[in-house]
């Protein structure tokens, strides 16, 4: 071999080892460590992908897996193993992974990925009663999160939002009208110890919760205004605070028993009444195991289990299982209930007029007032299969696809995903006409002319009228001949006094008639006094109310027949007293025209 041919030989020998070494050393590397620009990843993206979701102590199983805002779903294996199929988008995805008890985790998917491993973190467990209500980009309260979230406009127009504001609710516990006008304190009789009715010679502008308790602060705030003190829900003697057990008098003795809470003279955050973030702070409902219902004597935040974090961290409750922000660590849970009617047991379940037995500090004797969550558990409507929950009628869809604005990092999501914060309710009118079907018929019998009149109450899972005890629905009747002039009723039930300018009519009334145990008040509206339930006549669901009414008919002549359903908020002397404009509301009605002969 020639020296040329030897040096051309060496050569390749050199060669061929550099590129064995600079193979074996590409396949020991990492992949940021393969080139500094490395070639762009292929545009069709895996059928498929795989991955493991844990935790620190390992593995998860039953863990949702999710590509964002899709139907694209799996649930993780007991070795926290998943599987996703049918994966075609060629942009980057965002996989999520929720766990009750856990923060939602998410990774984002690049075209080409196979395998990924997501890692839950527990969420808090304690309850931080001097949490700092939250605020964003230096706006307090719920307005920070209208920054990112329609919803906000919805709930300033809801009754939850207004729970503060609204002046039925406030003149009631004051004992005024909305004018600031107030009634005179409660009169007692010293020698019996019983309330005396009031003087209606003199100016008088209502009852109030406050002038037969004027040291005393009740247990309104846990309702109305469940943010109003930083007193613990769920720790001994914290239902004194939020219940207003002891008078102000006895408060400044003693250091076990916290200052009373009241819903009045409230500023910041506390004046906004229920607050979205004091909703997306619930981590559980509190019911009694035997009874499915909340304890008598822990109305509104004392049967809910709050999760307000620690200074410097964050925690939100949600319905959707794949949120993801990808701006922040996670603060983002998981939780079903909010999909479920328990969630709103705790302030539509309420029992009032009792005694408190001093011993076992356990109220008797009281009456059901607020139920329509009681309520809806007895009907059908609490069918898992079959039924209905509150929020499938007071929380429909809107017909958006975004939850936070696209500007904010919003996805576009499935329409029944976004669903309404203007919870429509008693003063929803459309609501309301379509709540019950009512049918009235007409028949001419030996100068009589019947009218019968059917209600059901087959589109709610609660009675009509429920919760308030102020409410009513007047069934009105009116025949007239064909001169206008009313017929005389020979047979039927007419409305009484207190319905007011309909006091007389032929019809009926579906109410709460509760009677003062000490004034003798029947109905009285006062039902946070010693009160006995005289009758419910309200519509119960899927039940059928029957009435019946003849009216004397003049021989040959025609007639008119006009039924109507009237809601009423309150009822209507109370409305005067208190200054309240709530308009009646028809919600249905039916004009009948008689012809001779038929």
């Amino acid at each position: 071999m020639s020296h040329f041919n030897k040096f051309i030989w060496m050569l390749g020998l050199v060669v061929l080892i550099s590129i064995g070494l600079t193979a074996l050393t590409l396949a020991d590397a990492s992949p940021q460590v393969v080139s500094a620009t490395p070639t762009p990843l292929p545009t069709v993206r895996s059928s498929r992908l795989t991955g493991v979701v844990r935790d620190a102590a390992g593995p998860l199983a039953g863990v949702t897996v999710r590509i964002q805002a899709t139907e694209n779903v799996t649930t993780t294996a007991a070795d926290g193993s998943f599987s996703l199929g049918n994966l075609t988008s060629t942009q980057p995805l965002t996989v999520t992974a929720s766990l009750p008890g856990y923060y939602i985790g998410w990774k984002t998917v690049k075209p080409g990925d196979k395998t990924i491993r997501i890692s839950l973190l527990p969420h808090f467990s304690d309850d931080n009663a001097a949490y700092d209500w939250f605020e964003h980009e230096g706006v307090e309260g719920s307005a920070s999160c209208g920054l990112c979230h329609g919803s906000y406009t919805e709930w300033q127009q809801d009754a939850h939002g207004q729970s503060a504001l609204n002046q039925r609710f406030l003149t009631m516990y004051q004992g005024s009208d909305v004018n600031g006008n107030r009634s005179p304190h409660t009169r007692y009789d010293w020698k019996t110890g019983k309330m005396l009715p009031p003087d209606l010679t003199q100016p008088y502008f209502g009852p109030g919760f406050r002038l037969d308790n004027p040291n005393r602060d009740g247990n309104c705030a846990a309702c109305h205004t469940p943010i109003a003190a930083k007193v613990p829900n769920n720790e001994p003697n914290s239902g004194c605070g939020w219940s207003g057990c002891h008078a102000s008098t006895t408060e400044q003795y003693t250091d076990l028993v916290p200052d009373g809470v009241s819903p009045l003279y409230l500023e910041g955050h506390a004046a906004e009444g229920i607050t979205c973030e004091f909703c997306h702070k619930i981590g559980d409902v509190l019911l009694n195991p035997a009874r499915v219902l909340p304890d008598d004597d822990k109305p509104g935040i004392l049967s809910l289990k709050l999760l307000r974090p620690q200074e410097g961290h964050q925690l939100f409750f949600g319905p959707l299982d794949d949120i993801a922000r990808t701006d922040t660590e996670p603060r983002d849970s998981y939780l079903p209930l909010q999909k479920e009617s328990a969630f709103c047991a705790s302030c539509h379940y309420g029992v009032f007029g009792g005694v408190v037995n001093m011993t076992s500090m356990k109220m008797t004797g009281g009456v059901v007032i607020y139920n329509s969550y009681g309520e809806w558990l007895e009907s059908s409507y609490s069918d898992p299969e079959s039924g209905q929950t509150c929020q499938d009628c007071h929380m429909p869809q809107t017909g958006g696809n975004h939850i936070a604005f696209p500007e904010k990092g919003g996805v576009v999501r499935p329409p029944d995903q976004v669903h309404t914060h203007k919870m429509p309710g008693a003063s929803d009118v459309n609501l309301l006409q379509n709540a019950v079907t009512m049918t009235a018929t007409t028949t001419v019998s030996n100068n009589q002319l019947a009218v019968a009149v059917d209600i059901i109450n087959d589109s709610t899972g609660h009675y009509v009228p429920t919760d308030s005890p102020l409410r009513q629905v007047l069934l009105v009747i009116t025949a007239k001949d064909s001169k206008g002039k009313a017929l005389p009723l020979a047979k039927g039930q007419t409305l009484p006094d207190w319905t007011g300018n309909y006091a007389g009519q032929p019809g009926r009334y579906f109410a709460q008639i509760l009677r003062d145990k000490w004034t003798d008040e029947s109905p009285t509206v006062a039902f946070w006094r010693e009160i006995s339930l005289v009758e419910d006549t309200r519509l119960a669901p899927f039940v059928t109310n029957q009435s019946r009414y003849n009216f004397q008919l003049p021989v040959d002549s025609s007639a008119t027949v006009e039924v109507k359903l009237i809601y009423r908020r309150a009822y209507q002397q109370l409305a005067q007293w208190k200054g309240w404009d709530d308009p009646d509301i028809v919600m249905e009605e039916a004009t009948i025209k008689v012809t001779p002969g038929r």
